[in-house]
């Protein structure tokens, strides 16, 4: 079990990609599998903990979920610019998703206790430098070159549940958080501008990996009532996390000025809806993201020089995604007709958080999936021993696509400096195989 958490706690502080926005869909096999359905339906510890940690008070055992899955990504990055038009496939390869989680519960007690450590967000791309597609091409040609990005959040939480009646019970759910961002170039630094705007040339700098630490809260509300049917709500609050400080480098090694950003995690809101009986458990969640109001995905546009020789104008520096408020609907259904062996579908459907007028800032992100399908299943080694699997498969839903955007092309009637005659944009599909250990240990 030390060996198991070890490991767990290594792959938990590596990359980890996000289905709607950057948010995880869903946490651990069952879960995933159940399209990320859990606010109302808790068929496994994880996915109670991740989306109502009021739902943990229905285990009355101690149970243990291990799962690790690999997760594929294809994204393309298309530009046009003038007669240029070009793609570039992404080259990341496979990725770890970990989960870990356990709940202490009793029988006749009516408190439940949960921990979880969670990667709940990520989004990362490597695009290598292209010379037939002009977003792709070199710095010193007018492109970004080479574009990479490694973006990954750990969230640990420690529930407590109470029952309040025989079918209601309360829950609250404090967490801490590691996030760590690295971005080649980092379009967070000003660039140094070609000679003769005053600079040299040297364009956007590399950042080394920062890591920021980030607090929080869940709470949550559920009703099991005696006919089958369950009533959930949760209210995940905003992660505040301090800077991620950046030390910077140009192309060739030269050292660039640091820089700091602030990106914290958005507050989300969720409802959900289970029905449960001999035969079947149905789960339908609706979740609400608030990236409007949350720092670094809020702003949008170019920063704007305080002091030196431009000051009032545009540093080339981006001041965030911009992102939009969005919507999830996720819908799971379980069938335990067949013994030993109960199988799971899932859907889940996102909104899209990017404008299309906007498009330019989020190349380092493109994890966006619109439509997410998932089939698993279950099976019992032993009386404290299950197995569980999920495959999934993603598709963004078509291309997010909009202009190249410069400073220079800033005027009063294009704020964000639209490039006549330019284009970029890019879709991906996903896909991941998991399988997850969940442990009962004996009474």
């Amino acid at each position: 079990m030390q060996k198991l958490l070890r490991l767990a706690f290594v792959l938990l502080t590596t990359a980890t990609f996000a289905q709607a926005g950057h948010i995880m869909q869903g946490v651990g096999s069952v879960n995933m599998s159940m399209g990320g359905a859990a606010t109302a339906q808790p068929l496994d510890i994880s996915g109670a903990l991740q989306w109502n940690p009021a739902a943990i008070s229905v285990f009355d055992s101690k149970i243990i979920n291990f799962d690790i899955g690999a997760f594929f990504s294809s994204p393309e990055l298309s530009s046009t610019a003038g007669p240029y038009t070009g793609l570039t496939k992404d080259d990341r390869g496979a990725s770890p998703m970990p989960a870990l989680a356990y709940v202490y519960g009793k029988e006749g007690s009516k408190h439940t206790f949960g921990v979880s450590a969670f990667g709940i967000s990520g989004f990362g791309v490597t695009f290598p430098e292209n010379m037939t597609n002009p977003i792709n091409a070199p710095q010193s040609m007018g492109g970004f070159g080479h574009v990479e990005s490694d973006y990954m959040l750990l969230q640990i939480g420690l529930a407590w549940a109470y029952e309040l009646t025989d079918n209601f019970s309360i829950g609250v759910q404090p967490t801490i958080n590691y996030a760590a961002l690295e971005l080649a170039p980092n379009p967070i630094s000003p660039p140094d501008f070609p000679v003769e705007m005053g600079g040299t040339g040297k364009g956007y700098p590399t950042s080394d990996k920062a890591s920021a630490i980030g607090v929080g809260a869940q709470f949550g509300v559920f009703y099991n009532s005696p006919s089958g049917f369950k009533l959930g709500a949760s209210y995940k609050t905003a992660q505040k996390f301090n800077d991620l400080e950046f030390e910077n480098t140009y192309i060739g090694g030269s050292p660039a000025p640091d820089v700091a950003f602030n990106m914290d995690y958005p507050a989300i809101l969720s409802f959900g809806v289970g029905y449960s009986n001999e035969t079947i458990d149905l789960a339908l969640d609706y979740r609400s993201v608030d990236y409007e109001n949350t720092d670094g995905f809020a702003e949008k546009g170019w920063q704007i020089a305080e002091s030196g020789p431009m000051t009032g104008y545009p540093t080339g520096a981006v001041k965030g995604f911009g992102w939009k408020n969005i919507n999830i609907i996720s819908v799971g259904l379980q069938y335990k007709g067949i013994e030993k062996l109960p199988l799971r579908v899932g859907y889940t459907y996102s909104s899209n958080p990017i404008d299309s007028e906007l498009a330019f800032f989020s190349i380092p992100a493109t994890a966006i999936i619109e439509n997410a399908f998932q089939f698993g299943a279950s099976y019992p080694i032993s009386d404290n021993f299950k197995l569980n699997g999920v495959y999934h498969y993603g598709t963004s839903g078509g291309k997010t696509e909009g202009p190249m955007l410069s400073p220079l092309e800033i005027t009063p009637t294009n704020q964000y400096g639209a490039v006549d005659g330019t284009k970029v944009g890019y879709e991906m599909t996903t896909s991941m195989v998991m399988l997850g250990l969940t442990y009962t240990f004996s009474k």
